[in-house]
C-alpha cells in the first residue's frame, strides 16, 4: 500500500508547477528528492534550483495541498534540502519540452563547469545565438539572443555538479 501511495505522490507531483514557469512541474524541474510514506503521513524532501529562489514558500504551500488532496493522504510535510544539490541534469525530457513551449531554452547537454555555454533557439531551433545578459529576470536564466529568428529568449543557466578529480 506504500508503494503504490508513493507512485500517486509522484503522479499528482507532475501537476504542481513552478510558479515562475507555468506548465512546467516541480517533478520535471528534478526538484522532487524523496517520498516518504509513514501511516498514511506525506513526507516530501525537495530540492531547491538555487537557494534563495523566493517562489519556495509558494512551492511547499502547492506541493502540500496537492498531495494532501489524494485520499489516503492524512498529513503531508514538505521541506527544502540544502545539503543536497540540484543539478539541471535532474530536469526531465518532459521538463525540457515544457520550457522550449515557455520560450524557454533547456540548459546545454553535457556542460562542464567553467566552459562557455549555448544553447538552440527554443523558437526556431537555430544554434547561432549568443548571451545577451547573464542575468536574466530570476536566479536560474540567462537572456540570449537568436541571430536567425531575431528574438530573445531566455536559458537555463547550467548547474552541474562538479567533479574534483
Amino acid at each position: 500500500m506504500t508503494d503504490g501511495l508513493i507512485e500517486e505522490v509522484k503522479e499528482v507531483l507532475k501537476t504542481v508547477d513552478d510558479p515562475e514557469l507555468p506548465s512546467v512541474s516541480v517533478a520535471d524541474l528534478g526538484m522532487v528528492h524523496t517520498i516518504k510514506v509513514v501511516n498514511n503521513q506525506v513526507f516530501v524532501t525537495m530540492v531547491p534550483t538555487f537557494a534563495g529562489c523566493p517562489a519556495l514558500d509558494f512551492i511547499k504551500e502547492d506541493v502540500k495541498k496537492a498531495v494532501l488532496e489524494l485520499d489516503l493522504v492524512t498529513d503531508c510535510q514538505v521541506e527544502f534540502s540544502f545539503q543536497e544539490k540540484w543539478s539541471t541534469d535532474a530536469i526531465t525530457e518532459e521538463g525540457k519540452r515544457q520550457l522550449k513551449k515557455h520560450g524557454i531554452a533547456p540548459p546545454p547537454e553535457d556542460y562542464q563547469p567553467g566552459q562557455q555555454w549555448s544553447v538552440d533557439c527554443p523558437y526556431c531551433g537555430s544554434d547561432y545565438t549568443s548571451m545577451d545578459n547573464v542575468f536574466g529576470p530570476t536566479a536560474c536564466r540567462s537572456i540570449l539572443y537568436c541571430s536567425s529568428c531575431k528574438n530573445p529568449f531566455e536559458a537555463m543557466k547550467p548547474v552541474v555538479e562538479y567533479i574534483i578529480n
